[in-house]
């Protein structure tokens, strides 16, 4: 039997988990001296609100191995597979604590780790593409492979509403040239080789949504795509860009989501943005 792990980086539309049997361990957030589990007893809706009342923006930090020992042997029994896909390992070590888990394991069973190079939607869609490849017979190796061909073709560009959280976080590169030239901008932000870059500063709200589709649609053209559309407590924002994309782009799958907490507390409320890969070729 195969078991689909992934963390709490990755977005998914509610009834995915249950739907594509993906199991989510969660992100450790750490408000003052309280810790909480993403999704467990931190809801996003008690996060932005938890944030709001007292001004902090929490820190976040992978599952420890010893969380990722025990996840695993929760889920699975001896002899089973197991698909550990996460957070890109350029931003996150979270990678790094599944691997030292499956190491511990190793003779229990056949863990499988993968760094999706991805985060948000990215990593949701990897997942349910590798259930339903599971469930039309593929064997782990396939599956391996077709992720390194989304991992290596997929684009996620996301327009920030507020510099405040990326700041704050450290997690996007180039952003203190961003800050120290111009303060009331909207970034355009672009996951490349497993990094966040800032790749261009626009004026406007609505500038930067429209430069998101044109970067989007710059690099796929009419390919094929599973697209998803993900936003940060904006779902205007993202019922926006939904009609944007929707004519503008040959689509196979379509959806929205927001974005997880993790994410989120590194980006901001606000943030919007496509996440989009080629559909496979029969």
């Amino acid at each position: 039997m195969l078991h689909i792990v992934t963390d709490g980086a990755g977005d998914m539309p509610p009834g995915w988990e249950q739907e594509y049997d993906i199991h989510v361990i969660p992100i450790n957030i750490h408000f003052g001296e309280k810790t909480y589990l993403q999704g467990v007893d931190l809801s996003n809706e008690d996060f932005y609100r938890l944030v709001d009342e007292s001004g902090v923006i929490p820190k976040t930090s992978q599952p420890s191995p010893h969380q990722f020992k025990e996840f695993y042997e929760r889920i699975a029994k001896v002899g089973d597979t197991i698909l550990s896909l996460h957070i890109t390992s350029k931003l996150s070590g979270t990678l790094d604590s599944a691997i030292a888990a499956a190491r511990d394991l190793a003779g229990k069973f056949n863990i499988v780790t993968f760094d999706s190079a991805s985060g948000s939607a990215g990593q949701g869609m990897m997942c349910r593409e590798a259930r339903l490849m599971d469930r039309a017979g593929a064997g782990i190796e396939k599956i391996v492979k077709r992720m390194e061909a989304i991992r290596d073709t997929s684009a996620i560009v996301l327009a920030l509403d507020t510099l405040e959280y990326a700041r704050m976080s450290g997690r996007v590169k180039t952003l203190q040239a961003a800050l120290a030239s111009v303060l009331n901008v909207k970034p355009i932000v672009i996951l490349q080789e497993g990094v966040l870059n800032m790749a261009e500063k626009i004026r406007t709200r609505r500038a930067s949504i429209d430069r998101v589709v044109e970067i989007i649609k710059e690099q796929f053209g009419d390919t094929l795509l599973n697209m998803a559309v993900v936003h940060a407590r904006d779902p205007e924002a993202g019922q926006s860009m939904l009609k944007l994309v929707r004519g503008q782009f040959n689509i196979k799958d379509l959806i929205m989501t927001d974005l997880s907490i993790s994410v989120a507390a590194n980006l901001g409320p606000g943030t919007v943005g496509l996440v989009a890969y080629p559909v496979e070729q029969v």
